[in-house]
């Protein structure tokens, strides 16, 4: 398993595990909750099936008092379901019905001195039997005590399908969550996963890049020391060295740039810049290349430009798009530069005459050490220049567009907001 794919399981289960926890204990002070709600019901039904026997009762006295024959017995006649009534004289005897359990007759003993009375009882076969007992004076004057017992098995079987229902239903969430966190962690570490191929790829392609010339600088200087001091070709040695230093010293150059700009550690600068200078500045750095290739490097349309943002990295940006447009045109060819202010933008525009970039190759030429085809690889440098491009452009807020259109050459616009 690659280590990618352990962290995607390990998150994922990292999720599941957080979830059951909330689960549980959202589910505990449920399960807490309800079972007070339900607790306090049952003792609510039983106190008013106990006002419901002592009103039965005191009809019951008034019926007896009044009536000449045979009455309907009220204490009788009221069922309540799921309770079981009983009623005691003041001395805890039972009158309806005429047997009670001892612990009820307790209970109902108990009630006559403290005027109500609360029993909760184990029987042998694992049933929990609640009473209330309350005191009360009938019509007559008479001390009664109603007592009314419920079994707890109901309040049990209501836990158990709470139970059945919660469990199914985190279950069922469970399952959602780990499905959904591992597709949530896999699109999660999908950026992470491109950005280590990518690293995989550049420290690859950096290596191969500084590889060269280290070969070659430890090469010369191996033959050079193997050989007689002549002071040419020591000349012509020494400076083939210093233009490979200088390579390699470009190529660390801009893998540190990149390096500060990936760790956000470049700052810059937001200034007040005149890109129609900036342009005539880089324009003038390129020159002395544009004329040891014979390119010629020509001004069109400058128009004052004013944008916000740091005057050595705009300037950059336009010396290396300038350095590509001379560097991939042949002798003879031609590279024009136009700055144009309007509509709130603030654009130049880069055409050369040279070899074009092949359509498929435009969405990669942005890509560090990509360089296309052979005849761009032969053209020299490493392949970070439009990367850096890219970078500088996004920290002012701007954008580069490529076209090459297929009789050859390229025109690269960049586009800046103009400074308010």
């Amino acid at each position: 398993m690659t280590p990618l794919a352990r962290l995607r399981l390990r998150l994922t289960l990292l999720y599941a595990g957080v979830f059951i926890l909330i689960l549980g204990l959202l589910g505990g002070g449920l399960f807490l909750t309800v079972r007070h709600q339900m607790s306090s019901q049952l003792d609510v039904s039983l106190k008013a099936a106990t006002a419901a026997l002592e009103r039965a009762a005191r009809i019951r006295e008034a019926e007896r008092a009044n009536a000449r024959g045979a009455v309907v017995d009220a204490v009788d006649e009221l069922h309540v379901p799921g309770r079981t009534l009983y009623l005691f004289d003041e001395a805890g005897q039972p009158i309806k019905p005429g047997v009670a359990p001892d612990w009820i007759r307790d209970a109902a003993r108990e009630a006559v001195r403290a005027g109500h009375a609360d029993r909760e009882v184990e029987t042998p076969e694992d049933r929990t039997l609640r009473l209330h007992a309350e005191r009360f004076t009938g019509t007559g004057g008479a001390v009664y005590v109603a007592a009314v017992m419920a079994d707890r098995v109901e309040l049990e079987d209501q836990y158990a399908s709470l139970i059945a229902t919660f469990a199914a239903a985190a279950l069922a969430a469970l399952l959602l969550v780990a499905g959904g966190g591992y597709l949530l962690v896999r699109k999660s570490a999908a950026p992470v996963e491109r950005s280590m191929e990518q690293m995989r790829r550049f420290m690859a392609d950096a290596a191969h890049e500084l590889r060269t010339p280290i070969t070659l600088l430890r090469t010369r200087t191996e033959v050079a020391l193997g050989q007689d001091r002549e002071a040419a070709r020591d000349a012509a040695t020494l400076r083939a060295i210093e233009q490979e230093t200088a390579r390699l010293g470009e190529i660390v150059g801009d893998l540190l740039t990149l390096a500060r700009a990936d760790a956000g550690e470049r700052s810059v600068a937001q200034a007040a810049v005149y890109l129609d200078d900036v342009a005539a500045d880089a324009v003038e750095a390129v020159r002395t290349l544009a004329e040891q290739k014979r390119v010629a490097v020509a001004v069109g349309r400058f128009e004052e430009a004013r944008v916000t943002g740091d005057p050595a990295l705009v300037r950059q940006l336009l010396v290396i798009v300038l350095d590509n447009a001379v560097k991939f045109t042949p002798a003879g060819g031609r590279v024009t530069l136009d700055v144009a202010a309007e509509d709130g933008r603030a654009t130049v525009v880069v055409a050369d005459t040279g070899i074009g970039i092949p359509p498929e190759q435009l969405p990669r030429v942005f890509e560090r050490f990509y360089r296309g085809d052979p005849a761009r690889r032969e053209a020299g440098g490493a392949g970070l220049g439009l990367a850096i491009a890219r970078w500088i452009a996004d920290v002012h807020g701007a954008r580069i567009e490529l076209a090459s259109p297929p009789g050859g050459g390229t025109r690269v616009t960049i586009i800046f907001p103009l400074m308010a």
